[in-house]
């Protein structure tokens, strides 16, 4: 009886072992678009020899997509190929870039070309590889990421500027309100400096018409704000950079007729600026300066006055393939009064739990100790219900968790886009 127990002991591990040995017949795969856009749909309609999961634990290759912007206005995008179940120790990383000016169809036409190229290498080994063909032929002369590009003379010197203008008119029988706003930047990025001049503007007017003791009244709010800004970034190591910033602005909500802000930092990144697209983690530290014009006096009683303080943050973000998570915290108060501060607290992570199951929360909160230019005397009820003017508010937060369940069918290789935009127009 034991020798008999010893043989199907013996014969069932060899099963397993032979099961964990033999490559899959169709690749499993589990697309991760961790912080970044991928047109699902597109990539299944185009990649038709593998089986696309909804679930990352049954996949042959967890596949994480990320993207961060460049100096020029385009994206580098980071694709890491983890293997599972049979290619556990094979892991595979492309990295690539955009041109500023590409479309979502060139974009999304880049992702798949890379993605079909980091498979290839993992369905070489399975029984599918004999329904495709590789074609290495050079069909386009002028791709559209810029891998081409090394080497070209660049006659803007790096320089990337950028001109926006808009706005908006909003109407009902009892309310209009229209707004305007432009801006302008002109920024050059290099692995060693990052350097920025940029000008913003806008308008905004309300009316609101009502009835007041038998009479037709209307209650009409203005504002504007202007800034204009400047920074430099200087790259001293893997992990050590500093930085200025100067700005000008006027504000007519918050009270500032001027201000001109002066900032100097230091900031420490924990790993590499390189692996900037799994992870992050950076603590800085900056003197600032300020000198306040007010149109009113505030309720410390001022019309002018000069502030200095100091800043520190801490960011952490994460992109792995266990899910997302960002964290940061930021403090800041002035020298003269260290009871006026700002403090403030920004959380947001959604894990994968496991199979279908992911959480995710999200959560600001804040504590306003430094409302130096608030307006003395109380605001009329008109000015608090139209926001005329910025009120004092010793706190905000804001907050939203949940979970999310998947259960079912783990593929998802189907195809069918009927009535997808159609749905968004129908009115219950």
């Amino acid at each position: 009886m034991k020798k008999q127990l010893l043989y199907i002991s013996i014969l069932f591990c060899s099963t397993i072992t032979f099961s964990q040995q033999s490559p899959p017949a169709r690749l499993r795969v589990f697309i991760d678009c961790s912080n970044t856009w991928c047109d699902m749909q597109y990539l299944r309609s185009e990649i038709n020899v593998v089986d696309f999961l909804y679930d990352n634990t049954t996949s042959d290759v967890h596949l994480l997509l990320t993207s961060e912007g460049t100096g020029s206005g385009g994206y580098e995008y980071l694709l890491i190929f983890f293997g599972e179940q049979y290619f556990k120790n094979q892991t595979d990383t492309i990295r690539f870039t955009t041109a500023p000016v590409a479309t979502e169809f060139e974009i999304r036409e880049s992702i798949l070309k890379y993605i079909k190229a980091g498979l290839v290498p993992f369905i070489t080994k399975t029984a599918a590889f004999r329904n495709i063909e590789i074609n290495l032929k050079n069909t386009d002369a002028t791709p559209i990421d810029g891998a081409d590009t090394l080497g070209v003379m660049d006659p803007w010197n790096d320089w990337v500027m950028r001109v926006n203008a808009g706005g908006y008119f909003n109407a009902d029988a009892n309310y209009n309100t229209k707004s305007y706003n432009g801006n302008l930047s002109a920024n050059k990025i290099t692995d060693k400096t990052k350097i920025g001049f940029g000008f913003s503007a806008s308008k905004d007017k309300s009316t609101f018409d009502f009835d007041a003791e038998d009479a037709s009244d209307s209650y009409v709010v203005k504002n504007h704000n202007w800034a204009i800004h400047h920074y430099l970034i200087k790259t001293i190591s893997p992990h050590w950079s500093w930085s200025y910033e100067a700005k000008y602005i006027q504000n007519t909500f918050s009270n500032i007729e001027g201000r001109a802000f002066l900032l100097a930092a230091a900031e420490y990144n924990i790993f590499p600026y390189t692996e900037v697209n799994t992870k992050l983690f950076t603590l800085s530290y900056g003197l600032t300066a300020r000198r306040n014009t007010y149109y009113n006096p505030t309720i410390y009683n001022k019309t002018t006055e000069t502030l200095y303080g100091h800043r520190a943050t801490a960011y952490l973000s994460l992109n792995q393939k266990w899910g997302t998570s960002y964290a940061g915290i930021s403090y800041h108060n002035y020298f003269h009064d260290w009871s006026l501060f700002n403090l403030g607290l920004d959380v947001y992570t959604s894990v994968r739990v496991a199979g279908g199951l992911s959480f995710y929360i999200l959560a600001f909160g804040g504590l306003t100790r430094d409302q130096v230019g608030l307006v003395k005397g109380n605001a009329t009820p008109e000015e608090v219900l139209a926001r005329r003017r910025q009120l004092a508010s010793g706190y905000n937060y804001f907050s939203s968790m949940g979970i999310n369940y998947r259960f079912g069918s783990k593929l998802n290789n189907v195809v069918n886009p009927r009535f997808d935009r159609s749905s968004s127009f129908i009115q219950d």
